[in-house]
């Protein structure tokens, strides 16, 4: 999606992992990126799930790394690449609880932010319908 905020995320270091009830937050010093499903955490060849052991440290060891491509696409959903892991948001449509999958918004200098939700891209293929 070209008109996409995600992207503004690459060279911003992730600060800190906010683990609410029920959702994550990536924080980034000011941008923050708010997961409402569980996303997996791919390093190395190792892919972790919410409820694998060590998937919260897998989550915690992307802090203080740089973000060197952040995007998206019907494919692979949401993707923040750190070079050393990503974060990956993929729902299942029946993993969704709440009418949003993300949210971004934060950036100093830009009002701006942006809400992903399902039936919309790229949440939208047939599995969404």
């Amino acid at each position: 999606m070209s008109d996409s905020l995600l992207p503004a995320l690459v060279g911003e270091e992730m600060s800190s992992v906010i683990f609410v009830r029920d959702y994550v937050q990536l924080d980034f010093d000011g941008p923050r990126l708010s997961l409402f499903v569980w996303p997996r955490v791919i390093t190395d060849s190792t892919v972790w799930s919410m409820g694998d052991p060590g998937y919260r440290d897998a989550l915690c060891a992307l802090i203080g790394h740089t973000v060197l491509a952040a995007t998206e696409d019907a494919g692979a959903g949401l993707v923040v690449d750190f070079g050393c892991g990503a974060v990956l948001v993929k729902p299942e449509p029946s993993h969704l609880e709440g009418p949003e999958i993300a949210m971004l918004g934060g950036f100093t200098g830009r009002a701006d932010w942006m809400v992903w939700r399902p039936g919309e891209p790229p949440f939208d293929g047939p599995e969404w319908s």
